[in-house]
């Protein structure tokens, strides 16, 4: 049950990222329509995390209001068509940005049902490091992905693309999830 409630609570931090994966198509107005759910959504639902200062949902925030500005008020067509890139290539960056400043987003979503007294072991802070490490790398392959789709002679059909950011973000779940259930067990064992 924990396992499930720390899922949870890391997926609620990529609400707005997935929204917009789901919703943005294949036309101006879906891009308008999903960049506005996306912007309310990471108002609405990082509202919290917003107020404590996590890195990921200001980066979110400030992305889909920046885009929305962009697309939907003032029609830049050049955004709305390298948004794929754009959208990979900011949320790589940001992910990357809490390691190079030494607060990988990990850290930050793993310490809210932490005790504070835990928060700076050595071994936890490496633990959150490594997984948003993997992230930042899975998001980087979606920068890739994105990049090939744009310069590549063969023409997969899109739903390739959306189903391999998919499943980019599949693997950083069940990666963050079996790494976490694997700490827990090792320091369940060390207790006994």
């Amino acid at each position: 049950m924990r396992d499930l409630k720390d899922l949870l609570i890391l997926l609620l931090g990529f609400i707005p990222w997935l929204l917009f994966l789901f919703l943005a198509g294949h036309s101006m107005t879906s891009l308008e329509r999903a960049l506005l759910i996306s912007l309310a959504a990471s108002l609405v639902f990082g509202f919290r995390d917003l107020r404590h200062g996590f890195i990921l949902q200001w980066g979110s925030l400030l992305f889909f209001l920046s885009c929305f500005i962009l697309v939907n008020i003032l029609k830049n067509t050049w955004v709305a068509r390298h948004m794929d890139i754009l959208a990979n290539s900011f949320l790589a960056g940001l992910v990357w940005l809490t390691v190079l400043v030494g607060k990988p987003f990990a850290l930050q979503y793993a310490r809210k049902d932490l005790p504070r007294e835990k928060w700076n072991d050595p071994n936890f802070i490496r633990g959150c490091r490594s997984i948003t490490v993997v992230w930042g790398a899975l998001m980087t392959f979606s920068v890739c992905v994105s990049v090939f789709k744009r310069i590549s002679p063969v023409s997969p059909p899109d739903w390739v693309y959306f189903d391999i950011t998919l499943l980019t973000m599949l693997a950083g779940v069940t990666y963050t999830t079996i790494f976490k259930r694997q700490k827990r067990l090792q320091r369940e064992k060390a207790q006994r």
